[in-house]
């Protein structure tokens, strides 16, 4: 059964129905109609005010309409309708909403003075109609002009419907059980209803003051700030207040801006970049805005406590969005605006910021967070910012003169300059990847020309204040050479190795990009040139030039006209033929650069960061990153959003990777957590290692693959497992320091064993191609002697070898053998000793010189275990027996290179095995080798003209 307060709804919501019907008949249609198509903008502005509050009365209407529906429903058919049924119950926020447009439009058209500017235009049409309003619109009064009165006949009607509501709904709730399920609707109901009812007064006295300050504005400053949008909320012409140290005749708070007069002058602030600050004074109200700083201080406390309330409020409002309900200052809790911010702004003062426009997070008035520059010239600056500076990653591309040429710079920045690890890809088609300071390019980095450039070059090396410093490498490839050395200030400076795609190398001081002083050269063919050079390499003046048969010619040189080497001196051919060994291994750097100090550039950035205590702000800046290059970041514009790999998504923060470094201290966990951590890129030690590979390419590849830098190569290669291990003792203090503890001190012996043991087999891997490389140049002319060695032994059967070789007889393990009647012992081939002929072939098989060792002391077990098999015995070989049956087992075992691979396990292998059992392996296949190489000169020393056949 329907309750009287049901009916009285519905008779209410039939006469507002009747009321906006009439209103919009009489008032709103003959307003648009007054001048459909007005000429001048303010007219425009009316008419498209006054269309806007004819939607707003139509959809006001609609809604009216339905929910008069529902009340009709429910008051036919109540079983079947419950209460909660009712739209102006269920759906009260859709019914509320309707309202507040409507109120918007209206107070929007006050603000405006829509109705006086469109009254005036048919201004006798008005006045012959305002017995007709006042017939069908009791309420409204008939006295003063035209324009008044159609804002009350707008009004009224409904803020007396709204104030019915509550009272009707109030009415209801008391008819209501407690637990009836339309009693929690009705109270929402009724909360939003009075909610509106205070919007509804605040709003029209807001609009009604705006209206009321365009008339005591000059017309000036009323055509900047006159809006319909704009709501006045305080006036310092009420509440008087002093501006500093900005000066301001007048201060005018909006709904969305603050403005301070100063005669003509207007300076607008927008609310939402405005950060109020109390401070410890209370007398003080401090106005923060990204430009500006001032304050405000008023007459009295009373005053001084009003503006802050009413600016901090209209602040918070103005960040909601919904600066139109709930009403400024209805909430019990007075909210405080938060202080970060993501809003846009233009930068309009002279500076480095000038027209330029940020979009992205403020706090108090910086720049903080992410968001992006963008300058008018097309330059932007997309990433992290840190109180109005670029701070962390960004992306700045910054246009070039030509057309559709950009740098780009992704970089990590510190205080608005760039800092730390950074890509740069240049319009001129060069890339730079490495460390900035200040901006510029400083500490290690690679500065290289991309693939389609015209004129290949690159640097790797150091960088000092933008300029090339200390240690690099330079390929030029115009005139196919690699410069070696020190640099100052862009320029070859100190000592320095020229090495040439011919083979040549110089070694020599440059001054200024010049030679400078005595050097020597040395040709691929050994010989030795020494004294002063030409940028062409050529002899200049006193000299001396020792040919590889150890001739010697001493004199003055000098170039002539046919480019050909003139000279002038002393020719000794009396001298003894040089020792070749040594005239081969002649090494250039190893003296001139301090392996020590070459690469400073790559270590110090770690070295640092670990000092610093790892923190893991620092991780990226420290590792680098991964993004698009710049031309896809063109194409795409995701520059503005720029995705990239973190440290964190592959190697885990700095906080994990030390937790993780603190479980894995025993040396068999070590060794497998170097492992993991050396492969992976975005670990300290993995990036180390790459940088470090990177570096070792750089210098001895390609054109670097030189016989005269082997040394230089394989001290680097030690240097860097020390700088490594340091590097993990490093990160491993901190990790420690963090629990509380300390790292005990390492002497250098224990160091060097660590590294010999742990790292070295971790590391070598990945310079071993380059390193294996040069050892193959150096000792290229030995092992083709080996080779023909090989060549030479593999033409006896295993009788004729061994007996060639004085193997004693009983040592033969032919009984091993089963031979058919048919087959002599002389045919047989490659079946003596095949366990240690195939143990001794693995020795390729790794590159680790620790495991190298390990293959030759198994050949030397296989080869013992042959003969104690054969003697039915346990026999220990003695040297002299040992040292025929290693060479019968390597000219089977045909190793490639072997000269290469024993001068690099001897040099890379650990110290602590000198005058050991490996020690005497090695050196006895060190023997071997030596005397392979001897045998094409033993045979062909046999007497008289041998055949093949008869070594069968």
């Amino acid at each position: 059964m329907c309750s009287s307060e049901e009916a009285d709804l519905l008779r209410l919501e039939e006469v507002f129905l009747t009321t906006l019907a009439r209103t919009n008949s009489l008032i709103l249609q003959p307003l648009l109609l007054a001048d459909p198509e007005p000429s001048d903008s303010c007219g425009r502005e009316c008419f498209r005010l006054l269309q806007q509050l004819h939607e707003s009365t139509q959809r006001l209407w609609e809604v009216t309409d339905q929910s008069l529906h529902s009340l009709r429903q429910r008051l036919h058919d109540p079983p079947s309708v419950g209460l909660e049924a009712l739209l102006l119950l269920n759906n009260a926020d859709y019914v509320l909403q309707a309202h507040v447009e409507y109120i918007k439009s209206y107070t929007d058209c006050v603000v405006a003075q829509a109705f006086q500017s469109v009254s005036k235009r048919r201004s006798e049409y008005w006045r012959s109609q305002r017995k007709k309003l006042q017939q069908l619109l009791s309420w409204v009064s008939s006295e003063g002009s035209v324009g008044p009165m159609l804002c009350q006949a707008l009004s009224q009607p409904l803020t007396q419907h709204v104030q019915k509501y509550v009272v009707l709904l109030l009415s209801l709730r008391d008819t209501l059980d407690k637990h009836h399920p339309a009693q929690e609707l009705v109270m929402h109901a009724v909360t939003l209803f009075r909610n509106l009812q205070f919007f509804m007064r605040q709003a029209l006295d807001q609009a009604l003051a705006t209206q009321a300050l365009w008339y005591n504005l000059s017309s000036r400053v009323r055509d900047v700030l006159c809006t319909p949008a704009h709501r006045l909320l305080q006036d310092s012409q009420d509440i008087p207040v002093v501006v500093t140290p900005l000066r301001a005749e007048r201060v005018l708070l909006f709904d969305d801006a603050l403005v301070l007069l100063q005669g003509h002058n207007i300076h607008t602030f927008d609310l939402k970049l405005v950060w109020v600050d109390p401070g410890q004074d209370k007398c003080v109200l401090r106005i923060l805005t990204p430009e500006e700083e001032f304050s405000f201080q008023a007459r009295d406390p009373q005053g001084q406590v009003v503006w802050q309330w009413k600016v901090t409020q209209a602040v918070c409002q103005a960040l909601c969005g919904k600066k139109d309900f709930p009403l400024l200052g209805s909430d019990r809790e007075s909210p405080v605006p938060l202080d970060c911010r993501c809003v846009a702004y233009t930068f309009r003062h002279e500076g480095r910021l000038y027209q330029a426009t940020y979009e992205g997070s403020w706090c108090w008035a910086k720049p903080h967070g992410k968001g992006t520059l963008k300058w008018p010239d097309g330059r932007n600056h997309v990433g992290d910012f840190c109180q109005g500076l670029e701070h962390g990653f960004g992306i700045c591309l910054v246009p070039q003169a030509s057309e559709d040429k950009f740098d780009c710079y992704k970089c990590h920045w510190r205080e608005g300059s760039m800092c730390g690890y950074g890509i740069c890809e240049y319009g001129t088609d060069r890339v730079y990847k490495g460390y900035f300071q200040a901006g510029l390019r400083h500490g290690f980095g690679v500065l290289e020309s991309t693939p389609q450039a015209s004129q290949p070059f690159k640097y790797t090396g150091h960088w000092e204040r933008g300029q090339r410093s200390s240690y690099g490498i330079e390929d030029d490839s115009e005139r196919g050479e690699r410069y070696i050395g020190m640099w100052q200030a862009d320029q070859h400076h100190g000592p320095g190795v020229l090495v040439t795609q011919a083979g040549v190398c110089y070694q020599g001081t440059f001054q200024g990009d010049k030679m400078a002083g005595p050097g020597i050269l040395l040709w691929e063919d050994d010989s030795l040139h020494e004294g002063t050079f030409t940028r062409d390499l050529a002899l200049l003046g006193k000299g001396k030039v020792t040919f590889p048969n150890g001739f010697t010619l001493d004199g003055s040189f000098s170039s002539g006209t046919d480019k050909g080497l003139y000279t002038q001196g002393v020719l000794d051919t009396a001298a003894l033929p040089p020792d070749l060994a040594r005239t081969r291994k002649r090494q250039l750097g190893l003296g001139a650069f301090p392996v020590e100090s070459r690469w400073q550039g790559v270590y110090r950035p770690f070295q640092d960061f670990v000092r610093s205590g790892c923190p893991g702000d620092l991780q990226e800046a420290l590792l680098g990153f991964h993004v698009q290059s710049s031309r896809e970041l063109r194409e795409s514009q995701e520059y503005l959003c720029c995705e990239r790999s973190h440290p964190k998504d592959c190697a885990g923060s700095m906080e994990d990777i030390l937790k993780e470094l603190l479980q894995h201290r025993e040396p068999q966990a070590l060794q497998q957590y170097l492992r993991k951590a050396l492969s992976n890129s975005r670990h300290p030690l993995g990036k180390l290692l790459r940088t470090l590979m990177l570096t070792f390419q750089a210098t001895y590849s390609g054109i670097g693959a030189n016989k005269h830098l082997q040394g230089m190569a394989q001290e680097e290669v030690k240097q860097h497992g020390q700088e490594l291990w340091a590097a993990y003792r490093g990160l491993l203090k901190v990790a420690l320091q963090r629990q509380g503890q300390t790292l005990e001190e390492e002497d250098m012996e224990t160091r060097d064993l660590q590294v010999h043991r742990l790292l070295l087999p971790l590391i070598l891997p990945s310079f071993y191609s380059e390193l294996f490389t040069l050892y193959l140049l150096l000792h290229e002319r030995e092992d083709g002697l080996y080779s023909q060695g090989i060549t030479n032994l593999s033409l006896f059967p295993d009788t004729k070898l061994l007996e060639f070789l004085d193997v004693q007889k009983h040592l033969w393990p032919f009984k091993d053998l089963r031979l058919t009647s048919n087959q002599r012992y002389s045919l047989v081939r490659d079946k003596c000793f095949l366990s240690a002929t195939e143990c001794l072939q693995k020795i390729i098989t790794t590159v680790d010189p620790w495991e190298k060792l390990e293959v030759l002391e198994k050949t030397y077990g296989e080869i013992e275990a042959t003969v104690s098999r054969v003697l039915g015995r346990e026999y220990k070989l003695p040297m002299d027996d040992l040292l025929p049956l290693l060479i019968y087992v390597v000219s089977r075992a045909r190793i490639q290179h072997l000269g290469a691979e024993i001068h690099l396990i001897r040099d890379m292998m650990d110290p602590i095995h000198t005058g050991g059992l490996h020690d005497f392996l090695l050196t006895a296949l060190e023997s071997c080798y030596q005397h392979i190489q001897k045998e094409e000169v033993r045979l062909h020393r046999l007497p008289g003209p041998w055949d093949s056949r008869e070594l069968w």
